[in-house]
């Protein structure tokens, strides 16, 4: 079994959160782990989530990556969204800078707004940033197609939470697939045909597979196995786009 990272988020090392806050854009944003935590943060009186879940910057936080020395996975924006239409291009941009500085690590950029996201495909996409977009159903995937206009080193999925089948999941052009059940208060099912369907598709593309969970209320005692082990593949880091 895989290490578990931060906020039970086992494929990354740790996460760095430049912007805080969020604003719902489709179904799987119904019940934001992000939201919750914001709020329950905000109420304990932690000073970063003064504004609760309101898109806030935070440019003190831009140096920080460059004070960790030890080579690391970098989850961006955990509690909010780089993308989010609320935050500047220019601060993206320094964020962007940030990253390019701190190149002994890996970043890794997830996103539902997509479309945002590919506008800044010309920019001197940074080397190390991998760049990903959440898809949660079949009627989401016009997602990937601009995903696939990144010029990342990494382009990857996160089918979390997972709300229905995916269909014809077109992979071209991606280099690894997560996929999760949704966990916590009213957490909605994900069907294992779902998964498998997914699952088989990477493995005939040969594109790593890495199931994080199962989910619903009780997510850990629901365990993360899919026929009888766990699928923690992750692409090379040093893999370059194709």
């Amino acid at each position: 079994m895989s290490k578990q990272g931060p906020h039970g988020i086992s494929w990354t090392d740790r996460t760095w959160n430049p912007t805080t806050g969020c604003t719902k854009v489709s179904d799987g944003c119904a019940n934001c782990y992000a939201e919750r935590m914001a709020k329950r943060l905000q109420a304990m009186g932690c000073a970063k989530y003064r504004n609760g879940f309101k898109v806030t910057l935070h440019p003190e936080t831009l140096e920080e990556p460059l004070h960790w020395k030890k080579p690391q996975r970098v989850f961006v924006d955990s509690m909010g969204d780089l993308f989010h239409e609320a935050v500047p291009t220019g601060f993206v941009h320094s964020a962007f800078d940030a990253i390019r500085r701190a190149n002994r690590h890996v970043f890794q950029v997830l996103t539902k707004r997509a479309i945002r996201m590919s506008g800044f495909a010309a920019d001197d996409w940074p080397v190390n940033l991998w760049a990903g977009v959440t898809v949660e159903d079949a009627q989401t995937q016009e997602r990937v197609n601009y995903l696939r206009l990144i010029p990342a080193p990494v382009r990857f999925l996160s089918l979390e939470p997972l709300l229905g089948p995916m269909g014809d999941l077109n992979l071209e052009g991606i280099h690894w697939v997560i996929v999760g059940g949704e966990s916590g208060p009213g957490a909605r099912p994900m069907k294992m045909e779902w998964v498998r369907e997914i699952r088989d598709k990477c493995v005939v593309a040969q594109v790593p597979f890495f199931f994080k969970q199962w989910g619903g209320v009780r997510r850990r005692a629901a365990g993360r196995e899919l026929d009888g082990r766990t699928w923690d593949e992750m692409p090379d880091q040093r893999e370059v786009t194709a």
